[in-house]
């Protein structure tokens, strides 16, 4: 009787430039299938180290067989976003894949108002989570009671923004830098610096620049990758 030895699985990582309209699973899926055609056995684990929305783009660390056991070294690492908000309009997501309501103003603050309601968010703060959230809530993820239209109350929860830079302003709409700690959603920032204003708050677009040490000069987009990984050999090592 012949039996063949299971193919050895790859571990190490791989730093994606994630493209808006992918979820982080389905940059999994696509690396796992590559992995696959590439001689990776057919359980090879793929995972991620901190969840990217499918409107934002950017760094992604992707983590492969034993390197998945480092998800949450990586989640807590230290992130950089490139953000846009616009203060005239809300919307149920938090951000431009939700409805989006126009919000009247009747004065429109000033830039210096603006560079002192974002300065309240920095430092170690209480954050409510959107609704459309993966967090769990009674068992279920929040997005899909509210998806449901059932009512999702989210706790506060506390998390670390060590800077916000103002990059600019100009009315209705400002970019951001943020540099922060794990945890930290940028929609609840848009959402929470227009209610700090009295405006809206909609997060209009988001890219991740870094998460840890990995930055987006190392990132690739999945366009860059072979469609047939040839294991080791494309993976970073886990280790360094």
């Amino acid at each position: 009787m012949n039996s063949q030895a299971e193919p050895v699985s790859p571990s190490g990582i791989i730093v994606i430039d994630k493209a808006r309209g992918f979820t982080s699973m389905d940059v999994c899926a696509v690396i796992r299938g590559r992995l696959k055609r590439g001689g990776a056995p057919k359980r090879v684990k793929v995972g991620h180290g901190g969840t990217l929305d499918p409107m934002a783009t950017g760094v992604l660390v992707v983590l492969v067989g034993r390197a998945t056991k480092l998800c949450d070294a990586v989640m807590v690492g230290e992130k950089v976003y490139e953000a846009t908000v616009d203060f005239s309009h809300t919307s149920n997501t938090d951000d431009a894949e939700g409805t989006l309501v126009p919000i009247p103003v009747g004065r429109v603050p000033s830039s210096a108002e603006v560079h002192a309601a974002v300065a309240r968010f920095v430092g170690e703060i209480e954050q409510v989570p959107p609704a459309f959230s993966a967090l769990h809530v009674g068992g279920k993820r929040a997005y899909d009671l509210a998806r449901q239209g059932t009512p999702v109350e989210l706790s506060p929860r506390r998390v670390i923004v060590h800077e916000i830079e103002v990059s600019t302003y100009e009315w209705p709409s400002v970019t951001l830098r943020v540099r922060c700690g794990k945890g930290v959603y940028i929609r609840s920032l848009a959402r929470d610096f227009g209610r700090t204003l009295g405006t809206g708050g909609v997060l209009t677009s988001l890219r991740r620049t870094r998460v840890g040490r990995w930055t987006i000069e190392q990132a690739k987009g999945l366009d860059a990758l072979p469609q047939q990984m040839m294991t080791q050999a494309d993976l970073e090592p886990a280790e360094g």
